[in-house]
Parts: C-alpha cells; structure tokens; sequence
C-alpha cells in the first residue's frame, strides 16, 4: 500500500506490504522502491515491509539540500522512528546499505538487525561510481521519469549531487564499534563494490558475518533473486546455525 509521510522538509513517499516484525528496505542510489521488486519484497511473507523512497528518488520529490548519505540516514532515523513507531530491522542496498550502517553508528536504539547489501562507506570503496555532469544512463532516467514528481529532466541535477556526495563520501571505520546490532554483509564477488573494503567494515562490526556471493555482480538482487531473500528472512528471523569451530566469535 503506497503512503506519504512529513520527514523534516520533505514529503517521503513509501511502500507498506505485509505482516509480522518490521522491515524498512532502502533502495539504492539513483534507484527506487523497484530495486526490490521480485527479490527482498517476498519477505512481505513473514514481515511487515517498509520501503521508502529518499528525498530526490522515486515518488518523492527533491529539495535544495545536499543528497550525502548522512543527509538521507538522518531522514530515513526520522522515517523509522514517526512511522514504523520503534525499532526496526533495516535491509539497505547500494547508498541504502551505506545510509543502513550510518544508522545504526548513529541511532543503535532504531536497529535490532542490520543486512548491508553491496554498499561501500567511503568514496575509495567504490570502483565504479556517478560522475558529475555525464550522461545519465537512459534506463535509469527513464525510470526516474516514470514516477518523479520532479519530471524526468531533474534526474541530471539528481545524478550531480549524488555524484558530489559520492566523491566526498568519507567514514572512519572505528566508529563502526558502535554498531550493535547483528549485521550481515553481502557482496557480489564482481560487484562494483572493492571487496577489501567490504572485509574492512566486516572486521570493523563487532557482530558481524559476511556472505561474497559468487558470480554475482552490482545487480546481484536481481542475479540471486531466490537465494538471497531466503539467506535474509534466515538472518532476521535469528535461526542461523552456529558454526562448529568458530574463531573470530569463540568469546
């Protein structure tokens, strides 16, 4: 069921499916709510899902602020807290896995489990990102013309200020200390994502686990759509197996 709901200066449009915990999914970058259409929506089956589109994605509009992942995190702490109404387990992807963890560093309170799906805290952790003033790509600008209330030809001004974000994206892996909730990690092997990066905040969480997702790339939501929701639903729903000769977890 699709809402809007105030968070500070702007209008958030969301998508509300299902029944059980909550679930808020954050889509990613110059994306929307669509990211998770035939993957991590089927979680509706044992959750209440929450996927709301940050300022200047999807339904909703943009606004003369900055587009910085600590500009979205502080957003979506309000969007948990006024409209989910507590503590949530949070699935981001891309920017959503980075504005995830800044929420759970920032807010520990809002986050009973955390899953980061390819996403990368700094601007050295990408391999691949937007560039200002380029040509966005057709796909994407035709989906963001399809929903924007900006019309399609904002989405250039959208993909500058992402770009500008990304390339002073900074974080200092030491504050992931704070992290407190269980998190998982996962990357596709030949994602856009570098993978020493990835094990960095790994060895930065104190309760973490990593999933490297073979043959899998950026899109790995898509490439994976069966394995992944179902490695999800596992992780949130507490039942995983320990290990037999664990090391890193053996306090």
């Amino acid at each position: 069921m699709a809402e809007q709901a105030q968070i500070n200066d702007v209008k958030v449009w969301f998508d509300r499916q299902g029944d059980g915990p909550p679930v808020v999914l954050l889509h990613g970058g110059l994306t929307d709510s669509r990211d998770f259409a035939g993957n991590l929506d089927k979680l509706r089956a044992n959750h209440s899902l929450f996927m709301p589109e940050r300022r200047g994605h999807g339904h909703t509009p943009d606004s003369d602020r900055a587009l910085t992942i600590e500009e979205m995190a502080a957003d979506m702490e309000s969007f948990v807290e006024t409209v989910v109404g507590g503590a949530a387990d949070l699935v981001g992807y891309s920017a959503g896995a980075a504005v995830a963890v800044h929420m759970a560093v920032n807010r520990p309170d809002l986050v009973r489990r955390l899953v980061a799906i390819s996403g990368a805290l700094s601007a050295d952790g990408w391999i691949l990102r937007p560039v200002a003033g380029g040509a966005p790509p057709e796909p994407l600008q035709q989906a963001y013309g399809e929903v924007s209330p900006d019309g399609a030809e904002h989405f250039r001004i959208v993909v500058d200020k992402v770009a500008a974000a990304a390339e002073d994206q900074r974080f200092d892996l030491d504050r992931l200390s704070r992290v407190k909730a269980p998190t998982l990690l996962i990357v596709g092997d030949d994602d856009i994502v570098d993978l020493d990066h990835v094990v960095a905040v790994y060895r930065a969480i104190p309760d973490a686990a990593l999933w490297v997702v073979a043959n899998a790339s950026h899109l790995l939501l898509h490439e994976h759509a069966d394995e992944i929701p179902e490695v999800v639903n596992t992780f949130l729903q507490a039942s995983q197996r320990p290990t037999l000769m664990p090391i890193r977890r053996s306090s």
